[in-house]
């Protein structure tokens, strides 16, 4: 007897993915992604409630503005700090 599984997907899975992201001022960067839609999104927020110093480091402008994308997401000195995909694309940092 042989068993086989079909493991075919029907429509390919879309991965989103950050394509331009501009800073705005005050910790906000506008997110463009691979998709078309377009987010506004503060870190101000979540850099101000951490407690943790590589974190609550990236509250100096200069430093935060130092992002890059890199395979889609922002990333700050490498992968020091860095977020889902998702999150950014739902506008919310936590």
């Amino acid at each position: 007897m042989k068993i086989v599984h079909d493991y075919k997907i029907d429509s390919p899975t879309d991965v989103i993915e950050v394509t331009l992201a501009n800073y705005i001022g005050d910790f906000a960067i506008r997110i463009l992604f691979s998709d078309g839609n377009e987010k506004l999104v503060g870190f101000k927020p979540f850099l101000l409630k951490s407690l943790h110093p590589s974190i609550s480091k990236y509250l100096n402008e200069n430093l935060f503005k130092q992002f890059k994308i890199i395979n889609g997401n922002l990333n700050w000195n490498d992968y020091d700090l860095i977020f889902p995909v998702h999150d950014l694309y739902e506008g919310r940092i936590n």
